[in-house]
Parts: structure tokens; sequence; C-alpha cells
């Protein structure tokens, strides 16, 4: 990559955000646009982990593209192999790979806003691009806590999300140390090889059996025969999680019943009652993320398992101390403890129009303007950003909504022409917060009595979206400008007259020196927006 590589837009990542906005893009009639990726094949999070029973807990059919069903998913709930081979698939079959840049991680964005661009620094270089979107992903950068004397353990240590693959369980003493959805899937996949399984639970978690399947041949005949049969499928999937949600955000104390169905699921496998009582939540089911398993509890009833009911406290040599006291020898730590979600490290690389980073304008906790825009970066745009996150149903729904919004984005910025970029109105944004904060007390998340990894340090649950994916669908249908600025750059000796309007096609003169930039009222290429919209998606039709 060229040290003046320009391109139109940078996508940062390549997974189901990421090749969902290279697909968009595309489709749109863009190709002008590269796709950075860090590491050395596409997938996400479905790359990075790779751990023992890794599947997913929503099913096939809604996890994955509207615009690329697959007919051919083996299970109802696909492993991790079968969404990284699609992931995989999804590059090839919509001609992405010319665009994608493996092994060029992002080390730091600066907005220039004399020339109203992006200038990326990556791993393999520099470039820029008039429009990033960061599709990173909140399931990226692992979390291990700080745990006195880990650093001296003798044995080894790893996170789900970069297991050792090298490194053989068989009869080693094995500390797992967390309980949420990658532990619980690990838990009975290890249990076997395992001479000793140690359970290290601060919190129990609710678990709900899950109704996994391999689908028939017929059926999968049929959805490759008749499309719409998987449409239907998808559909139906979607409509009955849609009926769901009103229970978490409105009436929690209406999960009365699922609790029940999550004590009978613990029930038909734990027969101990002092193990039954240690792995009884205290709070309100779905305060926390509900885990789906049927082999979970019945690993757990097993003699070579402990579960200690307490989080992992200090580390002295091979010994590991609890919270309650409880020591426990072990050859092996392996550290189920999720990602930096309200704290993602992306936000430390990103400098602003104001020359702060993203994390210094979010240390109060994240906001953004329908989940995409942040004040203050301009033509930057996050997928799957603040409270845009599922309690109940799939992330594929959130993403398509959000390439929505990006595609429409793109035309306005075409509509208005010339050097210009859109930066979200501060008040705007709060305004956005504020409602999403003020519909998020009445959830579950919030009066559920947990504290969960939805909640950031100041105790605002800043990743989830409190209603149906029906309402975000219509949120993000299109851009509304009256929430944005339009900034321009204009050529010297162009500047439009004090009290004139500006034209919404000025461009700067071939080889000349910008001016100092110029911000336009949003509302003056209002009329332009409709008619010159429906010339872009026809172009974009064109390409398709």
């Amino acid at each position: 990559m060229g040290q003046h590589e320009h391109v139109r837009v940078a996508v940062i990542g390549s997974g189901f955000g990421g090749l969902g906005a290279a697909v968009r893009l595309r489709r749109e009639g863009i190709t002008d646009f590269v796709v950075l990726e860090r590491a050395d094949s596409v997938g996400g999070t479905w790359r990075d982990n790779s751990y023992p029973g890794c599947a997913c807990d929503v099913p096939s059919h809604l996890y994955s593209f509207s615009f690329a069903p697959n007919p051919d998913w083996p299970r109802t709930f696909s492993g991790q192999q079968h969404i990284r081979a699609y992931l995989e698939h999804v590059a090839d079959t919509f001609r992405l790979r010319s665009h994608i840049r493996l092994n060029h991680e992002v080390l730091m964005m600066h907005w220039d806003k004399d020339e109203l661009r992006w200038e990326i620094e990556t791993s393999k270089g520099t470039l820029t691009a008039d429009v990033v979107v960061s599709a990173t992903g909140p399931l990226s950068d692992p979390k291990i806590p700080e745990i006195p004397g880990l650093a001296d353990f003798p044995g080894k240590v790893f996170h789900s999300s970069r297991w050792d693959h090298e490194y053989d369980l068989r009869g080693k003493r094995v500390a797992m140390i967390g309980t949420g959805a990658s532990a619980i899937q690990i838990v009975p996949s290890i249990q076997p090889e395992a001479a000793k399984l140690t359970l290290f639970q601060r919190t129990p978690p609710w678990v709900l059996p899950r109704m996994d399947r391999a689908i028939t041949g017929a059926e999968r005949w049929l959805h490759r025969r008749l499309p719409f049969t998987g449409a239907a499928r998808r559909g139906l999937l979607w409509g009955i999680r849609e009926l769901q949600v009103s229970a978490f955000t409105k009436r929690p104390n209406e999960l009365g019943l699922i609790e029940s169905i999550a004590k009978r699921n613990m029930g038909r496998s734990i027969k101990d009652p002092v193990l039954r009582a240690r792995l009884t939540p205290s709070y309100r089911i779905g305060c926390k993320r509900i885990l789906l398993s049927s082999e979970y509890y019945p690993a757990l009833a097993q003699p070579n398992v402990d579960v200690v009911a307490s989080g992992l406290a200090e580390v002295r040599g091979s010994t590991l101390v609890a919270a309650d006291g409880t020591e426990t020898e072990a050859d092996a730590i392996i550290f189920g403890t999720g990602f930096r979600v309200t704290d993602m490290p992306i936000a430390e690389r990103v400098v602003g129009a104001d020359g702060i980073t993203l994390a210094e304008a979010w240390k109060d906790g994240m906001e953004s303007l329908r989940g995409a825009t942040a004040a203050g970066f301009p033509n930057w745009m996050t997928i799957i950003g603040p409270n845009t996150g599922l309690g109940n149903s799939s992330m594929i729904l959130m993403i398509e909504s959000q390439l929505n919004y990006l595609a429409d984005y793109m035309r306005q910025l075409n509509v208005l022409g010339g050097r210009v970029a859109l930066a979200a109105q501060p008040s705007a944004v709060h305004t956005w917060n504020r409602r999403v904060q003020e519909r998020m007390e009445r959830t579950v998340w919030k009066s559920g009595g947990c504290n969960s990894w939805y909640l950031d340090a100041n105790g605002r649950n800043t990743t989830l979206w409190p209603g149906t994916t029906g309402e975000f669908r219509r949120a993000t249908r299109e851009v509304d400008l009256a929430e944005y600025e339009v900034v321009r750059v204009y050529a010297k000796g162009a500047e439009p007259a004090v009290g004139a309007e500006p034209a919404v096609d000025a461009e700067p003169a071939v080889g000349a020196e910008p001016a100092v930039e110029a911000v336009e009222s949003a509302q003056s290429v209002e009329s332009a927006k409709s008619v010159e919209s429906a010339k872009s998606v026809e172009s974009a039709e064109a390409v398709r």
C-alpha cells in the first residue's frame, strides 16, 4: 500500500459488520474502498473464537445476512467452523477479496479538518479516506482481570478467544474462570479430558436448554429448491423474538415463567441440593445474558468437576485462591472473562476534529447518534456502536439496519457534492441518548438486580437496544440531515458571499489550496435530497 493512497471509504474489520459494509458499498455502486483487517483472514470474532464447543446461540437461519441466505446450514445452531466458512463464502460470492487488506492493523486515525479526510496509519503504511466505517466489533479484544500473582503462575494461561490448540488438556488440572457464554460451551467440551476441572463462578448464569439438532437433507433440499421456504423460516424465527422483546424492555415480571423452565433444566441434572443452591441465580432472568446449553449442568455434576462460588482473587505459584479463601491447585488457567465492550480499544486510536480521541470523548460513557456517528468525529461511522446490542435476537438484524444508514449516508454525501463531511450535532447525539437511557430504566437489564457486562463503569447500559429490531430499522432507514452539520472545504476565492446560500455542487479548483472550512445549514440541501437519492439508488441497481 502506497504512502499516498486515497480511497472513498475505509472499512475497519472483516467480521459480519465489515463484510456487510463492503457488500453494501458495492451494491451502492461504490467500489473505491478497502477493508483493513489486522489478522491474516476474515471472520472477526468467528475467526478468533475457536475454543472447543464454540457455537452460536442464535438459530442459523437468523444468524446470516438476508441478502446472502445459506440453505445448507448443517444444524439449527451452527458451530464456529460453519459460521466462519459462511463468512469466507460471503467474501468470495460478493467479490470482496480485492478490497480486503489482511495483516493491516489500524494503529491510529486522525481527522484532517483542512482536507476533510481521515489519515489512517496502519501496520503496513498510511492511507487517507473520505469516510471511515469502524466495524471492529465489541467482542474482539479479550479482557483478562488483573490478578495478583498471575504473572508468576508456572502453568499455561490463555483467554477463551485466544485458545492454544497446541496445549493438551488431557490429564491436567484445569481452572475455568468465568461462567459466561463461552465458559458454558467450554466446560462440557473439556470436562471428559481434564483430570480435574475447577469452575470459578462469581455469579451463576440462567441457563435454558439448547434445542439443537441436525437439519435434515430434506430441509436443506427444500431451502435450495424453494428459497422462499428459507426466508419464511427466518421470518418466523425473527417474529417470535420480536414478540419476546416487551418482557425484557417493559414488563420484566413476565419473565418468571422462563425462570421456571431454567430451574427445571438445572434440576434434571443437578441432584445435589448444595450444588443446586450454588448454581441458582438470585437476580431476574434476562438481567445478564441468558445462556443456552443442554450439556453444561450434566458436566458440572461429574465427579472430576468442582464449582467454586467465588471469583479468582490471587495466584500463589500453582495455587489459585478464590475470594472466599478456597484454594485449588491447577496446571492451566483458562479465562472466559469476556471482552472490552464498554471501553473498546479502537476508541483510543481515533482522533477527531477537536484533537481528542474517541476514548476521551467517551470517558463518561459511550454515546452516538442512532448507534452510528459520534459528535466531533465527522464522516466516521461505527457498526455495532453504542446501544445497538441485543439481549434475545440476532445481531445480524441490527447490522443490516446500520448498513441501510450507511448507504443513505453515502448518498447524502453524493448529493451534497464536493469536498464535504457530515458532523453529528452534539444536541442530536444528546437527545438520542437521553431517550435511549430513559427507556432503559424500565428494562430488566437495569431493574433485574444484577451487575452485567452490559453496564459501563458508571452503571449506564451503553450496549443494548431497549426496543425491537423493527423499531431500530425504522430509526436508521435514512439520515436526517437536520441532525448534522454539513462541513465543506472551498477553494480560495470560491467562498460563498456573506448571507448567500452555498452551492451544493461547489468543487474546489484542481490543484487549488483549500480555504478555511465552511459550515453550511443542513436545511439548505434538503430539497435536493429525494431526487438525488433516487438517482443514486438507480445507479446502484445497475451494478448489482
